[in-house]
């Protein structure tokens, strides 16, 4: 009970002061075991406005940024800031306050859907958190429920799908009204369908916004203003989706193994489809005499 929190504000340490909320990494490295680092010398900048998207490989490092942004660790070398603060001087709840995320598994309450848009600004009113979820293009499936916005979401937001759990977190940081958005592979959970409709949603959310995406999908990132390739702790490439795509290299490789995935997918699902009439499996004769059957008995 005693034990000392990993990240301590320094004493008497000032709020953050966002005025454009442009984000920074410089030379920054960082390891959860000293003896395998995770981060290597990772520098880039997100400016004011603009967004920057995170891509790679599962453990090239892409949450950890996330993690450190949020200052739930301190880097071992270099700096974070934000307009020009390093993060480590200021009040990590002042931090945390500027930034809204939009994570991949959606933290939800055993409560109300009202209850949970409105934890993203406790004390808004109920306008407010309407216009919020109008936004998020929930409001008009909360208001065909039988009990609206007072419809229990049940634990960890069980009853309701995996799009309707994102817009309840998309309403969540309307609501909030942050200078800095975070998306942590906010869609990769979600059928292609669904995710294009989040998609389109982030997007409006993100306008005018500073925003970093974390993403594995890289379909969700190709309008991002600045893409950074992660290998293994390190930034291996940078640039646009198209300048990417041109130097065919990591991000080339990774955009057409997706796409190739991702024809199969639909190739598979066509395949799964009944073409003809033959193979609706339709027998006329057989379902007659299964029917007189099923009477007989």
């Amino acid at each position: 009970m005693g034990a000392n929190e990993e990240v301590q504000d320094t004493p008497g340490a000032p709020d953050l002061n966002v005025s454009g909320g442009e984000v920074k990494f410089e030379n920054v490295t960082f390891a959860y075991d000293p003896r395998r680092p995770v981060l290597k010398n990772v520098s880039f900048t997100v400016p004011s406005g603009k967004s920057v998207a995170i891509v790679g490989a599962s453990g090239a490092g892409k949450s950890t940024i996330s993690r450190l942004l949020f200052r739930f660790y301190d880097v071992n070398q270099g700096t974070i800031s934000i307009d020009g603060q390093d993060i480590r001087n200021v009040g990590q709840s002042s931090l945390r306050a500027a930034i809204g995320i939009v994570p991949q598994d959606t933290v939800l309450f055993n409560d109300t859907i009202y209850y949970n848009v409105a934890y993203g600004r406790p004390g808004a009113s109920p306008s407010e958190v309407h216009n919020a979820a109008k936004l998020a293009k929930i409001h008009d499936f909360v208001l065909s429920l039988p009990d609206g916005y007072e419809t229990m979401v049940g634990e960890r937001g069980l009853k309701l799908s995996g799009g309707e759990k994102q817009r309840v977190a998309i309403a969540r940081t309307i609501l909030k009204a942050p200078p800095i958005l975070l998306f942590d592979e906010a869609t990769s959970a979600l059928d292609t369908h669904t995710e294009k409709e989040i998609q389109a949603s982030l997007g409006e959310v993100a306008t005018g916004r500073t925003t970093l995406a974390i993403a594995h999908r890289l379909s969700t990132v190709v309008d991002s203003d600045e893409i950074l390739v992660l290998e293994a702790g390190e930034v291996a490439e940078r640039g646009t989706h198209n300048g990417l795509l041109a130097k065919d290299g990591l991000y080339a490789k990774m955009w057409q193994r997706q796409q190739d995935a991702t024809d199969q997918d639909e190739l598979a699902a066509f395949d799964d489809k009944p073409n003809t009439l033959d193979d609706l499996d339709l027998d006329p004769d057989r379902d007659r005499d299964r029917d007189a059957g099923e009477a007989a008995e």
